[in-house]
């Protein structure tokens, strides 16, 4: 039975090289495509870029990873597109806006997907949300959306934007009119600046702060609200939407509503990647968000790096998400019509 025993444990020693050579065999010499569900100029778009550059050092093998963006649908047209049609092999895999994972749950018809049949991969940080209005619309504060409508930009009816503007209209009382046709935060931020509407509804701080740096110190936007699992202590004069609000079935329908922006900026594999593929995707990202390169540009771009979670961590809270009370989960489904 020793002799045994001893020969299975040299057996098994021997595999794990095996196992590691194969990964890195698949790899070699490979083009990786990193699907970013938002238009070029944007915070997801900055910050898989950044992962794309450091990442690929991390898959045994070094292959090369291209940024493809694909935005669309407030990131359902990406998130579609990797779980029907990219490719299931761990050549593919995606930056996704936060909404996407919980639009089935939200009702949204044109979400084809079942999120919990994703690989998570992992994320950098949690979000916070904001609504941040142009210095030039007259709109300081919160009683001041209260008294006049608010034009803010918005990529589509069930995009991110469009729902946070509709919940903070139903729990504030204030006056958010959504206008569509903004393809990102990017070009919705230009028609700020422009004077075409009033402000935008659902910036994350991180992404402000990497794609519009000097808009908060050199007081050209006023932060009206912020929301999410937890307030931002650089903003801590803004007002907190949880703190704001006292009705108990409001407060759990923001609960609700925030859970996605607890998801961060999540990555993720299609459904059917092989499971030695998926974990040596898995352990390249948290790589990636502790290398001291990716952080240096982290830092540089202000991309709000700050607490990395794992597909795992990914995964039990979607799964927990699914289990809302059917109250508030019709609430939420009415704010995404």
């Amino acid at each position: 039975m020793k002799v045994f025993g001893l020969a299975a444990a040299l057996c098994a020693l021997s595999m794990t090289p095996v196992r590691a050579d194969a990964i890195s065999d698949f790899y070699k010499g490979k083009t990786l495509s990193l699907v970013i569900s938002s238009a070029a100029g944007g915070g997801y778009d900055a910050l898989g870029r950044a992962v794309a550059r450091h990442m690929q050092k991390h898959i045994p093998g070094n292959p090369v990873i291209v940024v493809r963006n694909m935005p669309g649908a407030g990131g359902i047209v990406a998130t579609n597109f990797l779980y029907n049609a990219a490719p299931k092999d761990g050549t593919a895999f995606g930056g996704v806006q936060n909404n996407t994972p919980f639009e089935p749950l939200f009702g949204t018809k044109e979400a084809d997907y079942d999120p919990t049949k994703f690989n998570w991969l992992g994320t950098p940080s949690q979000e916070v949300g904001i609504l941040a209005t142009w210095a030039g619309a007259g709109v300081k504060n919160l009683a001041d959306a209260k008294k006049r409508e608010v034009t803010v930009g918005s990529s589509g009816n069930n995009s991110t934007p469009s729902f946070y503007a509709r919940l903070l209209n139903a729990v504030l009382g204030i006056k958010l009119r959504i206008v569509v046709g903004y393809p990102g935060q990017n070009e919705a931020f230009l028609a700020m600046e422009r004077g075409e509407i009033d402000g935008y509804p659902s910036s994350f701080y991180s992404a402000l702060t990497s794609t519009r740096p000097t808009w908060i110190k050199e007081k050209k936007i006023d932060l009206l609200v912020q929301y999410g699992a937890a307030p931002d202590k650089e903003i801590a004069d803004v007002p907190f939407l949880d703190d704001l609000i006292s009705n108990p079935e409001d407060k759990a329908l923001v609960l609700a509503a925030v859970a996605p922006l607890a998801m961060g900026r999540p990555y993720l594999a299609p459904p059917g990647v092989p499971a030695e593929r998926v974990a040596a995707l898995r352990k390249a990202l948290m790589e990636t968000f502790e290398d001291k390169d990716f952080l240096a540009d982290a830092e540089r771009l202000q991309l709000g790096v700050t607490g990395p979670r794992t597909g795992e961590q990914l995964q039990k809270q979607l799964e927990d998400a699914y289990k809302t009370a059917p109250n508030i989960v019709e609430r939420l489904r009415k704010l995404q019509q």
